[in-house]
């Protein structure tokens, strides 16, 4: 199954308050309420408007913020870095390339060979159990699971077109 990534009214129509407050208006879920935090399953974890694969469990760890992070994207095509200015400080805004959802921030301050830790909002996310991924039309990741971690991609480039 061949997958169209792309911003999708009926997918943001069908969005919960929360996943709405984060996705759309670049709000951040309170530290430890997110569904996805504390997750330690097999799997990837999509845009939950677009579907579009953003993370893989085998990089996400505990950075003990309260909110999932992962050291590196699973496609980093799929992830737009940008400068953010907002809250009297800068950082580096993460959004999904395909949906324009709000992700949350990448930092420097990550573990291994990256040093990154992008702290994503559960909200933002839809968790596909490794168990599910051919049925879903992500069986492509499965052999992250199967086989010795395979080096990917490091992280996307920041972009300054973005307003």
């Amino acid at each position: 199954m061949s997958h169209q990534y792309s911003k999708d009214a009926a997918a943001i129509d069908a969005l919960n308050p929360q996943q709405y407050h984060v996705t759309q208006e670049n709000g951040t879920e309170r530290a430890f309420s997110g569904e996805y935090w504390a997750n330690r399953e097999p799997g990837i974890y999509v845009d939950v408007v677009s579907g579009e694969p953003l993370f893989a469990s085998l990089d996400k760890f505990d950075s003990g913020t309260g909110w999932p992070s992962f050291t590196r994207p699973i496609e980093a095509d799929n992830i737009v870095e940008r400068r953010d200015r907002s809250h009297f400080m800068e950082r580096i805004e993460v959004r999904s390339a395909h949906g324009d959802s709000h992700l949350g921030h990448v930092f420097p301050d990550g573990p291994g060979e990256t040093g990154l830790r992008y702290c994503i909002n559960s909200a933002s996310l839809r968790f596909i159990h490794r168990d599910n991924l051919e049925a879903e039309g992500y069986g492509q990741y499965l052999e992250l699971f199967t086989k010795p971690a395979p080096v990917r991609r490091g992280p996307a480039a920041v972009r300054e077109d973005r307003p």
